[in-house]
């Protein structure tokens, strides 16, 4: 069994995507090979981020890898908070500042369509591969539910009429820009040996 290393200390998504994958691939967390240290995210855009802490973890610890980062772009904003999406408020990372912020500025336009983007970056026997999942919506006026985390409370996904905090988690997985992407990259692995 092949192992590869998830960028992330979070062990709820290591287990998803473990799950994803079945027995033909055995993902690492960022605890598993012993990186406590924060990995950089200077890059000016999602993509250069996920790419950045990919290559930090293949050159510092040498195992293939993938990485993601994820941003909610809003029209109305420029397509902010884009990069910034988890210190858009300050360097805190305050999910309720956050989208108390982005609701301030958008309190005068109707224009509030917006779309999560997720890009996944894989370092596979020394080859880079990178997938992207795109969620289409809306802002909403104010926050509903309280399922997920982030900017879910104020994200209605297109075509439905709940925001992503007021979906269970099967329900947003399949429709979210994280699970389209990992599901590319679930692809990607099980066809790769």
């Amino acid at each position: 069994m092949k192992s590869v290393v998830f960028a992330t200390a979070n062990p709820h998504k290591v287990r998803e995507v473990n799950e994803l994958l079945g027995d033909r691939y055995d993902i690492k967390s960022l605890q598993d090979i012993g990186c406590t240290e924060d990995i950089p995210e200077t890059q000016n855009t999602i993509m250069g981020n996920a790419l950045q802490k990919a290559r930090y973890l293949k050159h510092h610890y040498g195992h293939d890898c993938f990485a993601e980062d994820t941003g909610l772009e809003i029209d109305a904003l420029e397509g902010a908070p884009g990069v910034y999406t988890a210190r858009y408020a300050g360097p805190q990372r305050d999910p309720l500042a956050n989208m108390q912020k982005v609701l301030e500025e958008l309190a005068d336009t109707n224009m509030r369509s917006a779309r999560f983007r997720t890009v996944i970056a894989l370092i596979l026997d020394g080859e880079e591969h990178v997938f992207e999942g795109i969620a289409e919506g809306t802002i909403a006026e104010q926050p509903s539910g309280d399922k997920g985390f982030g900017y879910d409370p104020i994200f209605i996904p297109q075509g439905y009429d709940q925001t992503f905090a007021e979906m269970d988690a099967d329900e947003k997985n399949a429709i979210s820009h994280r699970g389209k992407a990992v599901d590319q990259l679930a692809a990607f692995l099980q066809s790769y040996y």
